[in-house]
């Protein structure tokens, strides 16, 4: 059962989720992280790293997140693999607080 990104991601992306990460399973997209649940090996190391609490194993995504898990597979497909920790998006801090925040991902190419 892979691992899923939530909403609680989107103009976040703390990446401290990425440097346990065994099988660089991680894609990087510009407001969002997604997990390819092909190369997710079910470890569960991400989650605890995870600040704003936005992991989940699949079969423990709330119902109003379960559209996360088509997208984290959709996305992940798109966006190239994100293998070091980078600084957490600018306002972060302020966006972390905000619980629906779904109209604000962006899935454009990924960041540079």
């Amino acid at each position: 059962m892979p691992y899923v990104v939530t909403e609680a991601c989107i103009k976040c992306k703390h990446t401290d989720c990425v440097d346990v990460c065994p099988t660089d399973a991680f894609r990087e997209g510009p407001n969002f992280l997604a997990i390819d649940p092909d190369e997710c090996i079910d470890c569960t190391l991400c989650v605890p790293e995870c600040p704003v609490e936005a992991i989940y194993a699949e079969d423990d995504v709330p119902k109003a997140q379960s559209e996360f898990i088509a997208l984290n597979a959709e996305l992940s497909k798109a966006w190239p693999p994100i293998v070091e920790k980078k600084e957490a998006m600018p306002e972060a801090a302020t966006w972390a607080a905000v619980k629906t925040k779904r109209a604000e991902l962006d899935r454009g190419p990924a960041a540079a």
